[in-house]
């Protein structure tokens, strides 16, 4: 509306001047060179993002945060500075994914930004990467849990997924859940995937912990997922 912009962003309505600087001077004056570069590198580490949520979607549903999408984002415009082969405008994400500090980086990696894994839970666990067994040994719950008021039960599960980031392909396998009551026994947790992924790229180990409320004799999930945590716990 003249030279007003009007828009929507995190629920709130703002307004901005309109911009001086035309789409087509953008794409094809020199001077705007570095904006292509950095746009079109935005563009492939919102793709590479994407796709990586899209193979753990069924993990995330009740496990993530409202920033989750520009996080991760965030995490592949990182890698792809990593590329050590490209040029400007052209480093893709896959290039330093494929790299021990890119690995490295994706390692440790939250996707409920509300609970990390490392405040909830305050237990050694040990993953074996090659057979995606996830094994917590001796967790007292109610000592060895940050858990929310009104929680009686907790659920932990694993996972285990191949991810190829240059062609496109993921294949995520699921471990056995493990369902406790939140008291003072200690318990062995071993979560084993149904089968070894298939595939090639990356191999990612993931934990996720759930907290229910039971209720006349049903486990009721707790704020709709806002106390779960779900984290990269290995990269291969």
């Amino acid at each position: 509306m003249g030279n007003m912009t009007f828009y929507k962003k995190d629920g709130q309505y703002l307004v901005k001047e309109k911009s001086a600087i035309s789409a087509d001077k953008i794409a094809n004056n020199p001077n705007f060179e570095r904006t292509r570069e950095n746009n079109s590198e935005f563009g492939l580490a919102g793709s590479a993002g994407k796709f990586l949520r899209d193979a753990l979607r069924s993990l995330m549903l009740n496990a993530s945060d409202t920033y989750v999408a520009s996080r991760v984002t965030q995490l592949m415009m990182a890698e792809l500075k990593l590329d050590a082969a490209s040029v400007r405008g052209s480093r893709q994400p896959a290039a330093g994914l494929a790299t021990a500090e890119g690995k490295a980086l994706l390692n440790g990696f939250n996707f409920n930004a509300d609970s990390v894994l490392s405040g909830v839970l305050f237990k050694a666990f040990a993953v074996d990467a090659a057979t995606g067994v996830i094994t917590i040994n001796n967790l007292v719950p109610q000592k060895d849990i940050a858990y929310p008021s009104g929680a009686t039960h907790l659920s932990i599960t694993g996972a285990m997924v191949n991810i190829d980031f240059a062609n496109g392909t993921s294949d995520l396998q699921i471990t056995n859940v493990q369902n406790q009551v939140i008291d003072l026994n200690a318990v062995n947790v071993v979560l084993t995937p149904v089968a070894l992924p298939a595939g090639n790229g990356i191999r990612i180990n993931l934990l996720k912990i759930e907290f229910f409320q039971l209720t006349n004799g049903l486990q009721y999930p707790l704020k709709n997922g806002n106390y779960n945590t779900l984290a990269i716990v290995n990269v291969a």
